[in-house]
Protein backbone atom coordinates (compact mmCIF):
# COMPACT_ATOMS: atom_id res chain seq x y z
CA UNK A 1 0.00 0.00 0.00
CA UNK A 2 1.06 3.39 -0.64
CA UNK A 3 2.36 4.78 2.61
CA UNK A 4 1.09 8.63 1.43
CA UNK A 5 -2.34 7.20 2.41
CA UNK A 6 -1.34 5.33 5.62
CA UNK A 7 -3.02 6.06 9.09
CA UNK A 8 -0.70 5.64 11.72
CA UNK A 9 -3.30 5.72 14.70
CA UNK A 10 -5.10 2.69 12.93
CA UNK A 11 -1.62 0.54 12.54
CA UNK A 12 -0.91 1.46 16.37
CA UNK A 13 -4.36 -0.19 17.23
CA UNK A 14 -4.02 -2.59 15.47
CA UNK A 15 -0.85 -3.64 16.84
CA UNK A 16 -2.22 -3.56 20.28
CA UNK A 17 -5.22 -5.56 19.23
CA UNK A 18 -2.65 -8.30 17.97
CA UNK A 19 -0.77 -8.21 21.46
CA UNK A 20 -4.07 -8.89 22.81
CA UNK A 21 -5.36 -11.85 21.05
CA UNK A 22 -1.89 -13.40 21.17
CA UNK A 23 -1.86 -13.05 25.34
CA UNK A 24 -5.44 -12.35 26.58
CA UNK A 25 -6.19 -11.11 30.00
CA UNK A 26 -2.49 -10.82 30.35
CA UNK A 27 -1.24 -7.47 29.47
CA UNK A 28 -1.60 -4.13 31.37
CA UNK A 29 -1.28 -1.07 29.89
CA UNK A 30 2.60 -0.52 30.57
CA UNK A 31 2.93 -4.24 28.94
CA UNK A 32 1.22 -3.56 25.46
CA UNK A 33 3.35 -0.25 25.51
CA UNK A 34 6.89 -2.57 26.29
CA UNK A 35 5.20 -5.43 23.27
CA UNK A 36 4.62 -2.73 20.97
CA UNK A 37 6.83 -0.06 21.46
CA UNK A 38 3.89 2.71 21.89
CA UNK A 39 4.22 5.59 24.43
CA UNK A 40 2.49 5.45 27.31
CA UNK A 41 0.31 8.64 26.59
CA UNK A 42 -0.53 7.83 22.99
CA UNK A 43 -1.32 3.78 24.31
CA UNK A 44 -4.19 5.62 27.27
CA UNK A 45 -5.89 7.71 24.76
CA UNK A 46 -5.47 4.41 22.41
CA UNK A 47 -7.21 2.10 24.84
CA UNK A 48 -9.39 4.56 26.27
CA UNK A 49 -11.43 4.62 22.69
CA UNK A 50 -11.14 1.39 21.70
CA UNK A 51 -12.74 0.70 25.04
CA UNK A 52 -15.54 2.97 24.62
CA UNK A 53 -16.45 0.83 20.77
CA UNK A 54 -16.37 -2.35 23.15
CA UNK A 55 -13.03 -3.41 20.99
CA UNK A 56 -11.35 -4.47 24.42
CA UNK A 57 -12.15 -4.79 27.87
CA UNK A 58 -10.06 -4.15 31.21
CA UNK A 59 -10.72 -6.28 34.37
CA UNK A 60 -10.31 -6.34 37.57
CA UNK A 61 -6.45 -6.61 37.38
CA UNK A 62 -6.42 -3.53 34.91
CA UNK A 63 -5.20 -6.38 32.32
CA UNK A 64 -6.84 -5.97 28.97
CA UNK A 65 -8.89 -9.04 26.95
CA UNK A 66 -10.19 -8.49 23.01
CA UNK A 67 -14.77 -6.38 23.49
CA UNK A 68 -17.99 -7.94 22.43
CA UNK A 69 -16.78 -5.59 19.69
CA UNK A 70 -14.04 -7.75 17.87
CA UNK A 71 -16.71 -11.04 18.54
CA UNK A 72 -19.66 -9.26 16.44
CA UNK A 73 -17.03 -8.26 13.53
CA UNK A 74 -15.74 -12.06 13.89
CA UNK A 75 -18.89 -13.51 13.28
CA UNK A 76 -19.85 -11.34 10.42
CA UNK A 77 -15.98 -12.72 9.09
CA UNK A 78 -17.17 -16.12 9.87
CA UNK A 79 -20.32 -15.65 8.26
CA UNK A 80 -19.36 -13.96 5.06
CA UNK A 81 -16.15 -16.72 4.78
CA UNK A 82 -17.84 -20.20 5.61
CA UNK A 83 -15.81 -21.92 2.90
CA UNK A 84 -12.71 -20.91 5.28
CA UNK A 85 -14.67 -22.69 8.05
CA UNK A 86 -16.10 -26.01 5.81
CA UNK A 87 -12.60 -26.42 4.90
CA UNK A 88 -11.39 -25.82 8.53
CA UNK A 89 -13.96 -28.87 9.80
CA UNK A 90 -12.58 -31.08 7.11
CA UNK A 91 -9.32 -30.15 7.88
CA UNK A 92 -9.71 -31.10 11.65
CA UNK A 93 -11.08 -34.50 10.40
CA UNK A 94 -8.84 -35.64 8.04
CA UNK A 95 -5.43 -34.08 9.73
CA UNK A 96 -6.05 -36.49 12.65
CA UNK A 97 -4.49 -38.99 10.69
CA UNK A 98 -2.06 -37.52 9.30
CA UNK A 99 -1.14 -35.94 12.92
CA UNK A 100 -0.94 -40.51 14.21
CA UNK A 101 1.63 -40.83 10.98
CA UNK A 102 3.84 -38.22 11.68
CA UNK A 103 3.49 -37.70 15.73
CA UNK A 104 3.92 -33.68 14.65
CA UNK A 105 1.41 -30.90 14.59
CA UNK A 106 -0.22 -29.75 11.48
CA UNK A 107 -1.63 -26.40 10.23
CA UNK A 108 -3.83 -25.23 7.83
CA UNK A 109 -3.85 -21.20 6.46
CA UNK A 110 -4.68 -18.72 3.99
CA UNK A 111 -2.63 -16.01 2.10
CA UNK A 112 -3.48 -12.11 3.06
CA UNK A 113 -1.55 -10.18 0.84
CA UNK A 114 1.98 -11.07 2.34
CA UNK A 115 1.05 -12.46 5.78
CA UNK A 116 -0.40 -16.23 6.45
CA UNK A 117 -3.75 -16.43 9.05
CA UNK A 118 -3.40 -19.16 10.42
CA UNK A 119 -7.15 -20.93 10.40
CA UNK A 120 -6.84 -24.28 12.52
CA UNK A 121 -4.31 -26.97 14.34
CA UNK A 122 -4.23 -30.25 14.88
CA UNK A 123 -2.12 -30.69 18.14
CA UNK A 124 1.15 -33.63 17.79
CA UNK A 125 2.31 -34.97 20.85
CA UNK A 126 5.19 -33.45 20.50
CA UNK A 127 6.29 -31.38 24.00
CA UNK A 128 7.22 -28.51 22.22
CA UNK A 129 4.22 -26.08 21.28
CA UNK A 130 4.05 -24.23 18.44
CA UNK A 131 2.66 -20.28 18.86
CA UNK A 132 0.82 -20.85 15.58
CA UNK A 133 -3.48 -20.60 16.94
CA UNK A 134 -6.62 -19.61 14.60
CA UNK A 135 -6.71 -15.75 13.75
CA UNK A 136 -2.81 -15.39 14.39
CA UNK A 137 -0.68 -13.96 11.11
CA UNK A 138 2.67 -14.28 10.17
CA UNK A 139 5.21 -13.26 7.22
CA UNK A 140 4.20 -14.97 3.86
CA UNK A 141 7.94 -14.74 3.01
CA UNK A 142 9.23 -16.85 5.72
CA UNK A 143 7.05 -19.44 6.18
CA UNK A 144 6.18 -22.69 4.28
CA UNK A 145 2.68 -22.47 3.69
CA UNK A 146 2.99 -18.94 2.96
CA UNK A 147 6.13 -19.22 0.49
CA UNK A 148 4.10 -22.57 -1.43
CA UNK A 149 0.89 -19.62 -1.64
CA UNK A 150 3.04 -16.91 -2.96
CA UNK A 151 4.66 -19.73 -5.56
CA UNK A 152 1.48 -20.10 -7.04
CA UNK A 153 0.99 -16.46 -7.72
CA UNK A 154 0.47 -15.37 -11.04
CA UNK A 155 4.55 -13.25 -11.18
CA UNK A 156 2.60 -9.57 -11.36
CA UNK A 157 0.27 -10.50 -8.33
CA UNK A 158 3.27 -11.76 -6.72
CA UNK A 159 5.09 -8.74 -6.68
CA UNK A 160 2.48 -6.30 -6.00
CA UNK A 161 2.56 -7.97 -2.12
CA UNK A 162 5.93 -6.95 -2.30
CA UNK A 163 6.07 -3.61 -4.43
CA UNK A 164 9.48 -2.17 -2.63
CA UNK A 165 10.94 -6.21 -2.82
CA UNK A 166 11.52 -5.97 0.71
CA UNK A 167 11.73 -8.96 2.73
CA UNK A 168 12.16 -8.66 6.43
CA UNK A 169 14.44 -10.93 8.17
CA UNK A 170 12.45 -12.71 11.20
CA UNK A 171 15.72 -15.12 12.09
CA UNK A 172 18.86 -15.49 10.75
CA UNK A 173 18.02 -17.76 7.99
CA UNK A 174 15.46 -16.21 6.61
CA UNK A 175 15.54 -15.56 3.00
CA UNK A 176 16.14 -11.66 2.36
CA UNK A 177 17.61 -11.23 -0.94
CA UNK A 178 15.08 -10.83 -3.42
CA UNK A 179 17.00 -12.64 -6.55
CA UNK A 180 17.58 -15.92 -4.20
CA UNK A 181 13.53 -15.03 -3.00
CA UNK A 182 12.62 -15.74 -6.51
CA UNK A 183 14.59 -18.40 -7.24
CA UNK A 184 13.34 -20.01 -4.04
CA UNK A 185 9.95 -19.26 -5.35
CA UNK A 186 10.45 -20.88 -8.91
CA UNK A 187 11.81 -24.52 -7.22
CA UNK A 188 8.38 -24.37 -4.75
CA UNK A 189 6.16 -23.99 -8.37
CA UNK A 190 8.19 -26.82 -10.10
CA UNK A 191 8.39 -29.09 -6.79
CA UNK A 192 4.35 -28.76 -5.64
CA UNK A 193 5.83 -28.40 -1.60
CA UNK A 194 7.68 -25.88 0.40
CA UNK A 195 10.07 -25.80 3.30
CA UNK A 196 10.97 -23.41 6.43
CA UNK A 197 14.45 -24.44 7.33
CA UNK A 198 14.61 -22.57 10.74
CA UNK A 199 13.17 -19.16 8.88
CA UNK A 200 10.19 -18.27 10.86
CA UNK A 201 11.60 -20.09 14.28
CA UNK A 202 14.74 -20.49 15.31
CA UNK A 203 15.24 -24.91 15.82
CA UNK A 204 12.05 -25.48 13.98
CA UNK A 205 11.34 -26.61 10.01
CA UNK A 206 8.33 -27.35 8.42
CA UNK A 207 7.00 -28.47 4.83
CA UNK A 208 4.29 -27.28 2.87
CA UNK A 209 1.75 -28.07 0.28
CA UNK A 210 -1.20 -26.92 -1.20
CA UNK A 211 -4.92 -26.68 -1.07
CA UNK A 212 -6.53 -26.40 -4.53
CA UNK A 213 -10.26 -25.40 -5.39
CA UNK A 214 -12.50 -27.01 -8.67
CA UNK A 215 -10.23 -24.71 -11.28
CA UNK A 216 -7.03 -25.95 -9.61
CA UNK A 217 -6.18 -22.32 -7.82
CA UNK A 218 -4.51 -22.41 -4.56
CA UNK A 219 -6.85 -21.65 -1.89
CA UNK A 220 -5.23 -22.61 1.29
CA UNK A 221 -2.25 -24.56 2.65
CA UNK A 222 -1.18 -27.22 4.82
CA UNK A 223 2.00 -28.15 6.77
CA UNK A 224 3.40 -29.81 9.54
CA UNK A 225 5.94 -28.24 12.06
CA UNK A 226 8.77 -30.16 14.06
CA UNK A 227 11.86 -29.84 16.15
CA UNK A 228 15.04 -29.42 13.29
CA UNK A 229 16.07 -33.30 14.62
CA UNK A 230 12.69 -34.75 14.14
CA UNK A 231 12.59 -33.24 10.76
CA UNK A 232 15.87 -34.06 9.66
CA UNK A 233 14.28 -38.07 10.69
CA UNK A 234 10.85 -37.50 9.38
CA UNK A 235 11.09 -35.03 6.31
CA UNK A 236 10.59 -37.54 3.77
CA UNK A 237 7.79 -39.24 5.46
CA UNK A 238 6.57 -35.73 6.65
CA UNK A 239 6.43 -34.42 2.69
CA UNK A 240 4.44 -37.25 1.44
CA UNK A 241 1.89 -36.89 4.10
CA UNK A 242 1.23 -33.49 3.91
CA UNK A 243 1.19 -33.50 0.10
CA UNK A 244 -1.10 -36.12 0.78
CA UNK A 245 -3.49 -33.84 3.42
CA UNK A 246 -3.19 -31.02 0.42
CA UNK A 247 -4.86 -33.21 -2.27
CA UNK A 248 -7.27 -35.06 -0.11
CA UNK A 249 -8.72 -31.56 1.10
CA UNK A 250 -8.27 -30.39 -2.78
CA UNK A 251 -11.40 -30.47 -5.48
CA UNK A 252 -9.34 -30.55 -8.24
Amino acid sequence: MDRKYWVPALERADMILTAIARKPGEYKMTDLCEATAINKSSMFSLLRTMEALNWVSKDEKEAYALGAGMAYLNSVFIESHKQNYNLVEQFLQASIESVKSIGETFQLSVLDRNEIIYLAKQEGPSLVKLESSPGMRFPAHATAMGKMLLALLPLEELEKQYPDKILSPVTSHTVTDWKEFMVKMAEIRSNGYAVDDEEIIQGICCVAAPITDSSGRAVAAVSTSMMRHAYLDKQDAALQEVKRLGKSLSLA
